[in-house]
């Protein structure tokens, strides 16, 4: 036990604590006990962004960012993307294992099953401004989807949840989709159900007047490997809402819309979007070096260089970067592309950058592709909370199994006012302006 102990004096009262190690953490609540008197509430500790806390277990995604290792349920990124379609991981991610020939078939055609929406949901969606965002659109219908199906509060029965796991599953493109074509006043085109789950979004996404869509194979498998990379990615902003709003017991959709909305910041989900306008800022190959420059000046911001997690090439990036050249093939080369390669080669043996291990992440080749494809920067987000919802999912139904988990409610440290004496309204003096420092 020795061995597996923190050993403390609090040289504040001489006192002698030993806390126990599990799994390489102390637990936070072990701290209590240390105290200065008996009117003390005890040690806590503080960390802004939870940069060193773990608030939960997980046996779903596992990251080593020094060494630019993915993992879902312990099969590397690489193999799943390789050899995978995006249903067969998100049953994986979503219940521990990969499906088996007859499992897989049930769930897809589970999932196949829920992709249609009620009539009075495309209503609701109608509704929306003709320049409404579709991320802020995607958001809205997720959670009015609770109203839809009442029965999803019921999140302490199994099979209620898995429910909801299919309901979410097979909307989300069809929403996403629909928010992009009331975008392009479009009218919406029903799901058809003898197209994959990638086929049938850009079937939902770009059907005209033919009578039957055919999406191009190559570019709907590439779709099918983005969706995989973005799946899960461990105790991420928008996972953590996932969690934290479900800890209350809340239903999956209103919980789904919290993480969704979590995933729209230009720091989360919004990253690939700025990967492109830096591009397009930047503006031709030989450019480079000179905004290169500008970057380890301090005036410019190297988008879609470095992630809290990863200190090494992020995995997701090398397969995206694979994937680029295929899509290309049928697309034509996007010119951003050679901006992005000359950015990469420059960076990645720039002193500068090597001895901060800043490396291309997920969001540095994943805009320069969903643009090729046909895609409008402002449904990036869209598009990545598609495949993410499965993730959150899992998220959200381990955290419920999760015994030790109670309602989030994080601690904090209180900087304001001690107790005032209050004014009466007459009495009180105007406040001096803020002086300039």
């Amino acid at each position: 036990m020795d061995n597996q102990a923190l050993s403390i004096v609090d040289k504040r009262t001489q006192s002698a604590y030993e806390i126990p190690i599990h799994d390489g953490t102390i637990r936070a609540m072990d701290l209590r006990q240390i105290k200065t008197g008996p009117d003390d509430f005890g040690l806590m500790t503080y960390d802004p962004a939870f940069m060193n806390t773990a608030s939960c277990k997980s046996a779903i995604t596992f990251i080593d960012g020094d060494k630019g290792i993915l993992r879902y349920r312990g099969y590397p990124i690489e193999q799943l993307a390789e050899k995978c379609s995006f249903l067969e991981v998100a049953y994986l991610v979503l219940f521990g294992e990969l499906p088996n020939e007859a499992q897989l078939k049930e769930w897809v055609g589970q999932v196949t099953h829920h992709t249609m929406l009620h009539e009075t949901t495309k209503k609701f969606l109608e509704g929306f401004r003709y320049d409404a965002h579709p991320m802020g659109m995607l958001i809205s219908t997720v959670a009015a989807l609770s109203t839809v199906y009442p029965d999803a509060r019921h999140v302490l029965d199994p099979e209620s949840r898995k429910l909801q796991i299919l309901r979410l599953v097979g909307k989300m493109p069809t929403i996403a989709a629909y928010t992009y074509r009331h975008s392009l006043g479009l009218p919406y085109v029903y799901p058809d159900n003898d197209l994959s789950y990638t086929e049938n979004f850009m079937n939902m996404l770009w059907k005209m007047t033919e009578p039957k869509y055919q999406a191009n194979p190559i570019l709907a498998r590439a779709l099918d490997i983005l969706f995989i990379l973005h799946a899960d990615h461990e105790q991420n902003c928008s996972a953590n809402v996932m969690r934290s709003t479900g800890s209350s017991q809340a239903d999956p959709f209103v919980a789904t819309a919290a993480a969704a909305a979590a995933l729209s910041g230009p720091l989360h989900g919004g990253a690939n979007e700025e990967v492109l306008k830096m591009l397009d800022e930047i503006g031709s190959k030989d450019k480079v070096p000179a905004y290169i420059d500008q970057v380890k000046a301090g005036h410019m911001k190297l988008m879609g260089f470095g992630h809290r997690i990863y200190k090494n090439y992020d995995p997701r990036a090398r397969i995206i970067k694979w994937a680029a050249d295929r899509v290309f093939e049928v697309t034509g080369r996007n010119r951003r592309l050679d901006i992005a390669l000359e950015l990469e080669r420059i960076a990645l043996e720039d002193e500068y950058f090597i001895k901060r291990k800043l490396y291309p992440n997920v969001d540095f080749y994943s805009g320069i592709i969903y643009q090729a494809m046909g895609f409008k920067p402002e449904i990036f987000t869209v598009l990545f909370a598609i495949p993410r919802t499965a993730g959150w999912l899992a998220q959200w139904q381990e955290m419920l199994e999760d015994p030790e988990q109670k309602i989030a409610r994080p601690r904090q440290v209180y900087t304001g006012h001690a107790v005032r004496e209050f004014v009466p309204l007459e009495k009180r003096s105007v406040p001096a302006a803020p002086t300039a420092a």
